[in-house]
């Protein structure tokens, strides 16, 4: 029996072969999807081609930084470790990094990126921002040493000379680049200089652009305050970054002309142009005015001036004399009112009258003494008849005239049925307290 093995003792030996062999310790695998259910943390699934299938692990860490959305029957490139797993005596791959097969990786990539964020609305219309129809500033965010800053720099030279525009110089494709632009876009934010803001590069394959369809950089052009004009690649050339920007320009000369709707010459003509309707209207304003002081000059009231003011001299005549009328007559009322007091002071015995309310403030003065006296007494009384009630119910008054009071702990005993034979009793007399034992406990009848 010692030749045989235990099932554990086998696939130990198994999985020390599978974790020492340097086959397996890095292997790539290119498979279909198969038995895929998303779950909250690790992926559990299948790898198969047309004669093998292998069960694969994802952990939580790894499935959470792929560019993309992994789905059932999709054909996948990985890179893992193949291991045994003890308890159930079967292998399978831990897959450290996935990627799409096939030259459309990048598409799928793109494409689940897009339908992610159109379901997210990022691209509604009713978030793009008006272009300014006048700017002073043009952020640009881009390549110092591309073409992109040289057409832009040149068009809008020649169209609106005098318009400042300010680089942010920024990589534009490789590691890093979609970081570099999305920080950018947020430096140019906080600037408040700045009209409007254009991102750009020139054109290439989809690796090259591929910057612009990172969702860094879409969230960072969609929360943009400044309008952002979007200049990537060529005219057939769409990236992400095109669907959330505020406009899209197939160009850069294009972008330009888009940030300068109106050029300098056109200002100066619409200048000219209300310059020259002013002038006509004033014109036509100092003929007709001109038309109307003629009118005016000719009018009677001019010939005659005396007639504006022949009424209103008139009526002040008739005021004037209606107010010298009325002042003499109340002039005249209050004369007589007067005379009317001083012969009723005149009448009036003064010393009689300070005599009289003399007297009466004296029999006040008694009246309230008397009453305030009484109202002394009678209160007085009742404070006295009070304090001697209250001391009456003094059990130490009670006491000093020969009584006892006999209590039970806190309780004062007031009959023998309160207490029984054998109980301890305090009895307070005047001079001191006496501590008793209960012989015997006899109730009289009364």
């Amino acid at each position: 029996m010692s030749d045989y093995l235990s099932v554990s003792s086998l696939t130990k030996y198994l999985k020390l072969k599978f974790d020492r062999d340097p086959y397996l310790e890095r292997v790539y695998l290119t498979g279909q999807v198969s038995n895929f259910r998303r779950r909250p943390n690790h992926q559990y699934f299948s790898l198969k081609d047309e004669q093998a299938v292998i069960q694969a692990t994802m952990w939580a860490g790894t499935f959470k930084k792929l560019d993309f959305e992994l789905e059932e029957g999709m054909k996948i490139n990985v890179v893992g470790r193949v291991q045994i797993y003890e308890p159930s005596g079967s292998y399978s791959i831990i897959i450290e990094k996935a990627e799409p097969d096939g030259i459309g990786a990048l598409a799928i990539q793109f494409e689940q990126l897009k339908k992610k964020l159109t379901e997210a609305g990022y691209f509604d219309e009713r978030h793009k921002q008006p272009l300014p129809q006048f700017v002073k500033k043009i952020g640009v965010v881009t390549s110092p040493s591309g073409a992109v800053i040289r057409d832009i720099i040149t068009t809008v030279s020649r169209r609106f000379p005098g318009v400042e525009i300010l680089l942010f110089p920024t990589k534009v494709q490789g590691e890093g680049a979609s970081q570099e632009v999305a920080a950018n876009i947020a430096l140019a934010n906080e600037r408040e200089d700045l009209d409007l803001l254009i991102v750009g590069r020139g054109g290439g394959s989809i690796e090259d652009l591929w910057a612009f369809n990172e969702e860094v950089v879409v969230q960072a052009i969609f929360e943009s305050r400044l309008p952002v004009i979007s200049s990537v690649g060529h005219e057939t050339d769409t990236t992400l970054a095109d669907f959330v920007a505020d406009r899209r320009a197939a160009t850069p000369t294009a972008a330009a002309e888009l940030a300068t709707p109106v050029t300098k010459a056109d200002i100066i003509s619409w200048i000219s142009e209300r310059q020259n309707r002013a002038y006509q209207a004033g014109l036509r304003v100092i003929k007709r005015d001109q038309e109307r002081l003629g009118k005016l000059a000719k009018s009677v009231i001019f010939r005659q001036p005396e007639r504006l003011y022949d009424g209103y001299a008139q009526k002040c005549d008739h005021l004037t004399s209606r107010l010298k009328s009325t002042v003499e007559q109340q002039v005249q009322q209050a004369s007589q009112a007067q005379q009317l007091l001083n012969q009723r002071l005149l009448a009036v015995d003064l010393e009689r009258n300070i005599r009289r309310y003399k007297e009466r403030i004296e029999a006040l003065k008694r009246l309230l003494t008397s009453q305030v006296t009484s109202q002394y007494e009678s209160q007085l009384a009742r404070f006295e008849k009070a304090q001697d009630a209250l001391l009456s119910l003094d059990t130490s008054r009670i006491i000093a005239r020969g009584y006892a009071m006999v209590q039970k702990g806190d309780k004062v005993i007031s009959s023998v049925t309160e207490v029984a034979k054998g109980e301890q009793l305090s009895v307070q007399l005047k001079d001191g307290q006496l501590e008793v034992e209960v012989k015997n406990a006899k109730k009289e009848n009364i």
